[in-house]
């Protein structure tokens, strides 16, 4: 008998776990994300990015309908996971995942409520679908980094998209191993997405993900079959792509946590290796005794060698033009909380990217390595921010555990305060009261797009 490949073995795990399974504060973890990633889709909605998303799924019809967040359009469950992938993501604002590989899981939701509307499924199988999403996409984090091979994390989403949207159309084993082949063999995407001046499609490349993972997972419910082997084949994804790996046990086998427990919610819209310099930098800002644009000489930020890589690097990351380069400019992120005193939504705005003072005061930042703070990561995201004040002062301060991180997470009450923070502006209050409620109740919920459609931006 063949040995079992790895695609059978997360489909006879994607196929076996059920809601019965779940631990009461796995259940209450999804509930979080949803209204996190719901949020951050109201934030996201006056985007450009969301505006194109939105006008696009809206030429597309299906009899399997499902609902473009924000609005009362219905469209194809892999257009409405495109769609609403967008809107979850732009504003890098949802969940985090820090590995050897780092991941936004929640990007997975846009696929889950998509198919699980057009399907007509309950709110316990959108639990249950996002639970297994997460195992999936953060265990294969874990195993491999595929960026230091130039491949796009978002690729792995092919994997956990196309495993949740089958689950959910109660696709065989077979049909699920199938639906990995179609969606992992012609969806890697390069990494070429994050490096340099970044575009649009930094905010959209998970979205794409999705869409390929619904449309994969539809196809093999329709009979189609996918290559065999996609990991072990000769030409397969670990030849190609990630190099070997396998994954430990998975949630809920053998008494094996879950993955969406250690995943973080973000506090500030910034990209998650920021958080914790953030953190420093707010908490010496009140030490400066006068303006940061006039009592700072320099500072040095010391962090992990992941950091530099992704946000500390690149020449672009000391003079950003767009919204996506600064929230991912370590630099940046620093100088606008210390001038600002606050990183929100408007921080990336273009009014602070063309403020000559405050990218001047970027350009007195060096980000340097630390071989100690690299040997906290990914358990803690460390960095170090020294200031160095026009009056000799020098003042530092070393954070390790932000905010929102599984080491110190936000509690439901600043999980709410954020959504309202980002749908206050879109949505009435009685909107607000009413979603909330739903969220928290989710495996009470019997229609998903009724959830979704008071959303509706009016």
């Amino acid at each position: 008998m063949a040995s079992q490949t790895l695609a059978d073995r997360l489909s006879n795990y994607a196929a076996n776990l059920n809601y019965e399974d779940l631990p009461p504060d796995v259940i209450h973890e999804a509930k979080r994300r949803l209204i996190d990633s719901l949020g951050c889709a109201m934030g996201a909605y006056p985007s450009e990015p969301a505006t194109i998303a939105r006008a696009l799924a809206s030429t597309v019809t299906s009899t399997t309908p499902a609902t473009v967040v924000g609005t009362s359009t219905t469209t194809s469950p892999e257009m409405a996971a495109f769609a609403n992938g967008v809107h979850f993501r732009y504003l890098d604002y949802n969940d985090t995942y820090l590995s050897k590989e780092p991941a936004h899981p929640s990007d997975n939701l846009a696929a889950v409520l998509a198919v699980a509307e057009s399907e007509s499924k309950s709110g316990k199988d959108v639990i249950l679908a996002t639970v297994l999403a997460y195992e999936i996409q953060c265990r294969m984090c874990d195993a491999a980094s595929i960026r230091s091979r130039g491949w796009d994390h978002v690729t792995y989403g092919s994997f956990s998209t196309s495993l949740a949207a089958g689950r959910l159309m109660g696709l065989s084993v077979d049909q699920l191993t199938d639906a990995q082949g179609l969606a992992g063999v012609p969806n890697n995407a390069m990494r070429q997405t994050r490096v340099g001046m970044l575009s649009h499609w930094k905010g959209c490349a998970f979205a794409n993900a999705s869409r390929n993972g619904v449309f994969a997972a539809l196809l093999a419910k329709h009979g189609m079959t996918g290559a065999s082997e996609v990991f072990e084949g000769p030409m397969g994804f670990f030849n190609q792509v990630s190099g070997p790996f396998d994954l430990p046990t998975l949630g809920g086998i053998d008494g094996a946590d879950f993955m969406i427990t250690k995943t973080y919610i973000k506090y500030f819209p910034a990209e998650y290796h920021s958080q914790s310099a953030i953190d420093a930098a707010l908490v010496l800002r009140p030490q400066l005794g006068g303006t940061a644009l006039d009592t700072i000489r320099s500072i040095t930020i010391e962090t992990f060698n992941a950091a530099v890589e992704i946000i500390g690097g690149e020449p672009e990351k000391w003079r950003p033009t767009t919204r996506e380069t600064a929230d991912h400019s370590l630099p940046y992120c620093v100088a606008v909380a210390l001038v600002d005193g606050v990183v929100t939504l408007d921080s990336f705005d273009d009014a602070h990217l063309e403020n000559e003072a405050l990218i001047g005061l970027v350009q007195k930042i060096e980000v340097k390595a630390n071989a100690d703070l690299d040997k906290k990561y990914p358990d803690g995201i460390p960095n170090l921010v020294r200031i160095r004040t026009v009056d000799g002062r020098t003042l530092e301060h070393e954070v390790t555990y932000p905010r929102g991180h599984a080491g110190n997470p936000m509690t439901d009450d600043e999980v709410e305060a954020k959504f309202r923070s980002m749908a206050g502006p879109m949505l009435a209050e009685s909107t607000i009261v009413e979603a909330l409620d739903r969220c928290w109740r989710l495996e009470e919920q019997t229609d998903i797009g009724e959830l979704l459609r008071l959303f509706e931006v009016k």
